[in-house]
């Protein structure tokens, strides 16, 4: 399986999922409060933004725009993230 195979298995399956996930439990705590805190309001804001880039990697690979090098150093980003080493995914401002 190459990088981008790898890439695209690892964000569909595993990383945009955990977002939806995490989004849905926030969600929950929005309504069993019956008010969203700034923090939360803040959280979902930001997963949506990561999400939605994500998501463009995810068409970056579908149109074939996506290396083998790139896939990879994100792989890599992502799986140190996981382990909770980084807090961000090397996800740069594009001009």
């Amino acid at each position: 399986m190459s990088n981008v195979e790898k890439l695209e298995e690892l964000l569909s399956k595993n990383v945009i999922p955990d977002i939806d996930e995490r989004l849905d439990e926030i969600f929950e705590e929005i309504a069993d409060n019956k008010e969203a805190s700034e923090d939360a309001k803040e959280e979902i804001e930001d997963l949506r933004e990561f999400k939605a880039d994500l998501q463009e990697v995810l068409e970056d690979i579908k149109a074939g725009d996506m290396d083998e090098e790139e896939a990879l150093e994100l792989i890599n980003d992502i799986l140190e993230a996981k382990k909770g080493e980084e807090e961000d995914f090397g996800f740069f401002e594009e001009d």
